[in-house]
């Protein structure tokens, strides 16, 4: 893999997202070859293609683009400038540019605008949010409503806009959530059969009322989280687990109208699933520009 993708790619497994594009690449071409490109394209022809933003917004998933266009072109691929997730999307300024021969940049082309909108999509998404509690002292929290195979390019997405992200699996925290409360029978006693399985792994627990809280911060819950509650009832859980040192996160029913409200109730994060499964896509585009000379 190009040393520069890597870089853009910041800290991202190498292999997963090389296997993903790989995979993307097959269901496009589907066994065979790019016909269109094959046909109109002279396979000497060489250009510059530069992927610009057609409107604004903040910028990610280079890494992954730029993997895309590693894939197809491999060493006849020339990075001549490439920009860092989390960068302002300026419509007509060029994010990335690459040079290679047109017939490969063509076959590239979708794929790699395919990720590059959908991630910065959910980094304008997540900035927009990030900006509407500045100040607050709140954070802008994703879950695990991803794309199924692309979690760790999405949760990139969303620290490039300035949020954070909540457990990247099942196995690294455990969320006590309404249906397990069922199942085990109570909310502490959910919360204390995941403590003795599992004595390391950081339990969060949702809570639907102030008795709820109250009833696991007894048990010892690492962090409460309050689902789907009014402004007032809120505030109450957040003076409460407050005076035990215990973290908040509010969760349902939260709009980028309602956000600031929600974030001066004093609580720690807010829980946005819409970051990752309801972003409009951000639009950039390829702009292809002709060198004079061949390849040889």
């Amino acid at each position: 893999m190009n040393p520069r993708t890597e870089q853009a790619l910041a800290g991202i497994d190498p292999a997963y997202v090389e296997d993903l594009v790989t995979r993307a690449l097959a269901e496009d071409l589907a066994g065979g070859v790019d016909v269109t490109s094959t046909s109109t394209v002279p396979a000497d022809l060489v250009g510059t293609g530069a992927f610009t933003p057609r409107a604004a917004g903040v910028v990610a998933g280079l890494g992954a683009a730029l993997a895309v266009l590693d894939v197809v072109l491999d060493d006849r691929l020339e990075v001549l400038s490439v920009g860092r997730d989390g960068d302002a999307a300026v419509p007509g300024t060029p994010v990335l540019e690459v040079r290679g021969p047109v017939r490969d940049l063509l076959t590239a082309e979708r794929t790699a605008l395919n990720l590059l909108c959908h991630l910065s999509g959910i980094a304008t998404l997540t900035r927009a949010w990030v900006d509407a509690v500045a100040g607050t002292g709140a954070a802008i929290r994703d879950t695990r409503k991803t794309t199924p195979g692309l979690r760790a390019l999405e949760k990139a997405a969303v620290r490039a806009g300035g949020g954070v992200n909540h457990r990247m699996s099942l196995s690294d925290a455990a969320l006590v959530k309404d249906n397990h409360v069922v199942a085990a029978g109570g909310v502490r006693e959910a919360f204390e059969a995941v403590r003795r399985e599992f004595p390391g792994v950081p339990v969060e627990v949702e809570c639907d009322t102030l008795d709820q809280v109250r009833e696991v911060l007894e048990a010892g819950a690492d962090l409460v989280l309050l689902d789907n509650m009014t402004l007032e009832e809120t505030r109450a859980c957040v003076a409460l687990c407050r005076e035990r040192g215990v973290l908040t996160e509010a969760s349902g029913g939260l709009a980028l109208t309602t956000a600031r409200a929600v974030a001066e109730t004093g609580v720690d994060y807010l829980a946005i699933g819409a970051l990752t499964h309801s972003a409009p896509v951000l639009d950039l585009g390829l702009d292809l520009r002709l060198d004079t000379k061949r390849m040889a």
